[in-house]
Order: C-alpha cells, then structure tokens, then sequence
C-alpha cells in the first residue's frame, strides 16, 4: 500500500474516468483537508487489515514527484507465483511517475524474486496496460478478463498472457451514457468461491455467457451486481488471507451497497472487512485499487525493511 502525503483527484485521468469525482474547490486549506483525510484513511485501512492478519508493506509517498494517483499501486505493478514481478505501461504521463525501485527492492529482499518483466517501453508506442486494474486476474482457470480500453491495450495484453499462461477474454462494456469502463477492476472480482460482475455493463449478451460459463466452470458463485452497485465500487474488492482464513476488503460504501443476500453468498467463504476510504474514492478508484496483492513465496530469513 501507498500513504498519500499530497493527494488530490488527478486532472489527468478525469476525462475517461466517469468514477472520478471532479467538482473539487481549489483552494489550498481545501486541498489540504482533502490530502490529510486521504493520508488518515489508508493508514487506518492498512492498520485494519493488520488487525485481521493480513500482512501490509506500507510506504509513503511525500508528493515530490507530482504523484496525484500513487495510492492505488495495483496498476504500475504486480506480483505472480513462481517469483515473478511485472511492470506495467501506464496512460496518464503523471502515473509513469508511481513507480518506485524501492517497493521492488523490498520485494526482492523479503520473497523470492526469480525475474522482473518490463512492459514500461511500450509506453513509448502508446501501448499501455495498467496492472491489475485493466486485468482482473483468475488464479485458477488462469482466465485475464480486460474490459477493451486505452488502459488495456490487446497487444500489451497478449504479451502479457503469453510470459505468464493466462488466456485473455476481453470484452466492450458501456454505462448509462454510453462510456466503456476505465478499468475492469472496478466491475469485477474473482474470488476462490465467487465472483462480483457487472454484467450489465458489458455489450454483448454472448460474450457475458461467455464469462459467467468460464466462472462457473470453476465451481465459484456468480453474484451479479447492478450498475448502481458498481457506481458505488462494489465491484472494487479483493480476496486477501488472514489469520483465520480469507476476507474481502471492499470500501465502506461497496459494503452498504449489497444486498443482504449478496452478503450472505460471500460470507460463506469470506469475511467481509469494509474500510471507510470516502475520499480516496474521489479519485475514481476504491480498496481493490489501493492493494497490490504479493503472491511470491517469502524468504525463510526475513530481511530488516521499512513497512
């Protein structure tokens, strides 16, 4: 997780992402309230995960590199079994700037890190792939689903299931005025047992037999959400291991949102954690967002690292 010391929605991703709050006051005991609000809400969050069991590497981040998006890690970054690390070509120039050597170094000294793959280049051709937010990743039918894009680039995309076995399932997706999603993370999650979809967001009927069918094969529950539901990031959530099994940390608001039956169908093999993060949701982006997940086996002797 990243802590914030300067954050502020960023100006650059406004215009495709219909998430982003952008009726903001400019003046500067505004911005500040805004930025200490956001600074309170990740180290509450990253302390309620530890309460839970859930291991957190927390590093700030002071602003000096004009880094208005850096809490949500996910997208410059992610973490696979077998000790491998990818990096990701981001759309907006000011998130070029979120990665950090430091996060990889820790990486590197705490798990075992076999290799690092670059995709950043492919900025450079204006082909871009933005993590795990343009992904949402199945672990067990090795499925990447992207909703198509400028963050999701199908070259970038094919590059990336070839280096690590995923078979892409892309799809075209429209809200109510006709605009594609930005990221596929913040319509959908695949958990060990279920899946949060919002299936009325994607166009075509078949292709969303298609994804049902390919969850469903796995044996995990399908949980639907309304397109309400999404605008209130309840699709925004991720699966994590604590210390008494698994849990799903999703923002206050998503949690609000579901219905009591939808509850019920997760609560059957996942605690529900809701984290109040009212402003980093400004932003246009939720917990899922905020959390870049570490699947990498951890070194037997534990290096002495800042978290």
């Amino acid at each position: 997780m990243i802590r914030p010391h300067q954050y502020l929605p960023n100006p650059e991703t406004a215009a495709d992402n219909a998430f982003q709050c952008t009726a903001l006051e400019s003046g500067e005991a505004e911005a500040r309230a805004i930025a200490v609000a956001a600074y309170d809400e990740v180290t509450e969050a990253a302390r309620t995960l530890s309460a839970t069991g859930v291991r957190v590497h927390l590093f700030d981040d002071h602003g000096e590199h004009g880094t208005p998006d850096s809490v949500f890690p996910n997208n410059w970054f992610s973490t696979h079994p077998g000790g491998h690390i990818a990096l990701y070509p981001m759309y907006n120039v000011n998130r070029r700037r979120e990665r950090r050597a430091d996060v990889i170094e820790m990486l590197k000294a705490e798990y075992r890190v076999q290799n690092v793959i670059d995709y950043s280049g492919l900025e450079y051709d204006d082909v871009f792939l933005e993590g795990t937010g343009a992904m949402v990743l199945d672990h067990i039918a090795r499925v990447a689903y992207a909703a198509r894009s400028r963050r999701a680039d199908p070259v970038a995309l094919e590059r990336f299931c070839t280096h690590f076995n995923f078979e892409p399932m892309c799809f075209d997706t429209a809200d109510a005025d006709g605009r594609p999603v930005y990221h596929t993370n913040v319509m959908m999650s695949v958990a060990t047992e279920f899946a949060l979809v919002g299936s009325e967001l994607i166009l075509d009927p078949g292709r969303r037999d298609d994804i049902h069918r390919r969850l469903a094969e796995t044996g995990r529950t399908v949980i639907t959400l309304e397109n309400a539901q999404i605008a209130s990031f309840a699709g925004n959530a991720l699966e994590l291991t604590g210390r008494d099994g698994r849990v799903l940390a999703l923002s206050r608001r998503a949690f609000e949102c579901l219905t009591q039956r939808q509850r019920w169908l997760i609560e059957r093999s996942a605690q529900l954690l809701p984290l109040d993060v009212p402003t980093i949701e400004m932003a246009g982006g939720s917990v899922r967002c905020m959390l870049a997940g570490v699947h990498l086996a951890r070194r037997n002797a534990v290096s002495a690292m800042p978290t």
